[in-house]
């Protein structure tokens, strides 16, 4: 009977998850064609072009600036939901992204490198207001709850590959068609759009925190397929009058909570090992990655299909055995696995003139890597946050993960061409010391949170 409600919330899921996935790999493909862009408005503008330095900066920027925009849209996600409503929240969400596609649709046409990076960071604001939503939790217990926990992951691959695909030479990877290819995101915007509309508002939200019963009673019916629906509006009535005895923390209360102090930890480690990994340079520089490890120019678009096709495939390993091998060993397995394979990078890179066969051993580390990261760091983080805590303290522990999620993913967009430039091979050694630290980490502190109800987990911490 719950097939229909489960269903409506990994079809909203898909879409957020697939234009935030998009949005990660579509400035990797055309990165040469946006700069060359950026460098002759400029010598329009100004008479003389962009130095390498300034150039950098300036798509650095374009590249991040996504980050900022999705740590704005995570803060004001929780008001816009609460004046809105879940849909309202969320349809508007997908005009703000019709309008990014327009901006970054018409930005050569009117010579503006602004509207570019205007459009990421409104792209950012809409994957910020969808990504809290992504691992909301089931009952503990629930064979389902590590498997839709990891879903959002395995859609957003699908939106990396779809980007890497449609950057192909034969499709949208040349130079005249770059601002169709950013601007491709309005098409699944407009399909959510639609859809959202073809459902009724979340019974949960209209009872809970509306209280309109009528309404919700409606709603149920038209998920459920069934006119019987008391049972399951009783079921909100208690989870209504156990709310409304409840407190909900603050995020300072959060962070103050002594009892509390090694879950927060452990949230605001994963969040932040999870970005510093390095995956976001992976996405955003995989074709500049390539490039310096010596692979032919015109194989790199298809080499990175493959990384593309591969972490799907990864992903989709992670999320049908979560719940036999639990979520530790999907954790520890996948940072290892990252961390050395980024020092694999760097040895091979060192190698490369000597042996020109280690070149492949490079793509090897990079597909290591992604499917790694695919295999449990790419969603666990989300359920373990979703798993650690009672509701009174679930919203504020994501607002620290999240914010801590979207700083240290612009913080990796914005120095990777900085950090490669000045280390050159060895800046990946950054990230294998990040990926086995927090493994270790894992290893240590956090516990098991499979099939284990809150007060089970919070007995193992203390």
């Amino acid at each position: 009977l719950t097939f229909p409600l489960l269903s409506v919330t990994l079809l909203v899921s898909f879409g957020s998850s697939m234009l935030y996935g998009y949005n990660l790999a579509v400035v990797n493909s055309p990165a040469e064609h946006i700069k060359a862009f950026y460098n002759a408005t400029w010598s329009q503008r100004y008479g003389h072009g962009l130095g390498p330095a300034p150039l950098t900066l300036l798509y650095a920027l374009t590249v991040s600036i996504f980050a900022l925009g999705g740590l704005g849209g995570s803060l004001l996600v929780g008001l816009l939901a609460e004046r809105y409503g879940r849909n309202g929240a969320l349809s508007r969400s997908a005009l703000l992204v019709l309008l990014a596609g327009g901006f970054m649709g018409f930005s050569r046409e009117l010579g503006s490198p602004e509207m570019v990076i205007i459009g990421r960071s409104i792209t950012g604001i809409h994957s910020g207001g969808c990504s809290l939503g992504w691992a909301q939790p089931l009952p503990h217990g629930s064979n389902l709850r590590g498997f839709l926990g990891l879903m959002p992951s395995i859609f957003i691959c699908l939106g990396v590959f779809s980007a890497q695909v449609l950057g192909l030479p034969e499709l949208l990877g040349k130079d005249r068609f770059w601002p169709l290819f950013l601007s491709v995101v309005v098409v699944p915007a407009s399909l959510q759009l639609l859809l959202l509309h073809c459902f009724p508002e979340s019974p949960r939200y209209l009872l809970i925190e509306r209280n309109d019963i009528c309404g919700a009673t409606k709603a149920l019916q038209q998920f459920l397929g069934r006119p019987e629906v008391q049972d399951v509006i009783e079921e909100m009535q208690e989870e209504q009058r156990s709310l409304s005895c409840m407190e909900m923390a603050s995020v300072w209360q959060l962070l103050r909570e002594r009892s509390l102090r090694w879950q927060t930890l452990s949230v605001a480690v994963l969040n932040a090992g999870m970005q510093l990994s390095g995956i976001d340079a992976i996405w955003f520089y995989t074709n500049t990655i390539f490039e310096n490890a010596g692979i032919p120019a015109s194989q790199i678009p298809y080499t990175t299909m493959g990384t593309g096709a591969i972490e799907v495939v990864a992903g989709l390993i992670g999320c049908f055995t979560i719940e036999r091998v639990g979520r530790r060993p999907l954790l520890i397995t996948g940072f290892c696995a990252m961390g050395v394979c980024s020092a694999g990078i760097t040895i091979s890179l060192l190698l490369q003139a000597a042996l020109p066969w280690m070149r492949y051993v490079s793509v090897a580390c990079v597909v290591g890597i992604i499917a790694g990261f695919c295999m449990g760091p790419a969603g666990v983080p989300f359920l373990m946050t979703a798993e650690l805590f009672t509701q009174s303290h679930r919203p504020a522990a994501y607002i620290v993960g999240g914010s801590l999620n979207w700083l240290c993913n612009f913080t990796v967009g914005f120095i990777f061409p900085f950090l490669q430039m000045s280390a050159g091979a060895f800046c990946y050694l950054v990230f294998c010391g990040v990926c086995l630290l927090v493994a270790l980490y894992v290893y240590l502190v956090i516990p098991e949170t499979k099939n284990k109800t809150f007060m089970e987990i919070s007995h193992i911490f203390a």
